[in-house]
């Protein structure tokens, strides 16, 4: 049916989909913390590649296929028009199709219009997760996202304009302990400006053949304590002012999975933090043995 190249990595609310490799690799691939595609070579995929693996796909899951995520790590980076031909092949497979998803990095919004995001939500492409992984623009040049906050922002916006939906995530412990606190207040400020649908953390961890698995291996980096996480949380939590988000701590690098919906459920969450913080030794922190990556 569907052949896939190198390890797969897909959001965890993907986990029931069908995930298609419109591209392989990620166009940027220069991250300091992420390993995921160091070992692929960009590029996308051919049409008719794809048109095999579809027609396969819908004779063996059929109308059971109600959601796509077009993976790898940069789908959205490809000409609009091979987009649109892919959309248009999902759509005639699976008359039950919901959804159709992409991770999406900033250098893809940059380059994409909002009349062609438009044009692809129109042809199914509706949602997009978006690693912001900080608001505080020397946390995000040490992580080497290729941008600042305020252009974060501004293509951000230019999806939220296309009628996307967009689901964020912010790194807790990308500033270090000199940082903590500030860059979970600028990663406030910049999501709050995204004004984003979904909002989640994960907890940055060094991952082998990465620059940030090489500065933990020489002691320049800051490994906080799941109480420091803790009140980082707590801090990017108080300062985010959205119209109306989903928000998720449950990613399996976290040490508290928590949820709600903000701004409704602030005060429920601040106060779950807060009781962790006043009492850690009561905390029901994961296990360092059962979380991931």
């Amino acid at each position: 049916m569907i052949q896939y190249e190198g390890t797969l990595y897909r959001p965890p609310s993907e986990a029931n989909s069908l995930i298609l490799q419109a591209t392989i690799g990620c166009s940027w691939n220069e991250c300091a913390f992420c390993g995921m595609y160091r070992g692929k070579r960009f590029r996308v995929r051919k049409l008719d590649e794809l048109r095999v693996e579809i027609d396969g796909a819908r004779e063996q899951l059929g109308a059971r296929v109600r959601k796509v995520f077009l993976a790898d790590g940069d789908a959205l980076i490809a000409k609009t028009s091979y987009l649109q031909d892919v959309l248009a092949l999902l759509r005639d497979a699976f008359p039950g199709l919901r959804r159709v998803s992409c991770y999406a990095s900033p250098q893809a919004l940059a380059i994409r219009t909002t009349e062609e995001m438009t044009a692809l939500r129109e042809a199914g492409l509706t949602q997009y997760y978006l690693g912001v992984e900080s608001g505080h623009d020397a946390v995000l040049e040490d992580l080497r996202k290729g941008v600042d906050g305020a252009e974060m922002i501004r293509v951000a916006r230019k999806a939220k304009d296309a009628g996307i939906k967009l689901s964020t995530m912010i790194l807790l412990g990308a500033g270090g302990r000199d940082l903590s606190l500030a860059h979970a207040r600028e990663s406030a400020r910049v999501i709050s400006a995204i004004d984003p649908r979904f909002v989640s953390t994960l907890v940055m961890t060094p991952v082998e053949g990465t620059p940030l698995f090489d500065r933990a291996l020489a002691g320049a980096y800051d490994d906080l304590t799941p109480l420091e996480l803790t009140r980082e949380l707590r801090t990017f939590v108080a300062h985010l002012d959205l119209s109306g988000a989903i928000f998720r701590s449950n990613h399996a690098s976290n040490y508290l999975p928590l949820g709600g919906t903000l701004p409704k459920d602030r005060q429920a969450i601040l106060a779950a933090l807060d009781g962790v913080l006043a009492a850690p030794g009561d905390a029901d922190f994961v296990p360092e043995h059962l979380r991931g990556l």
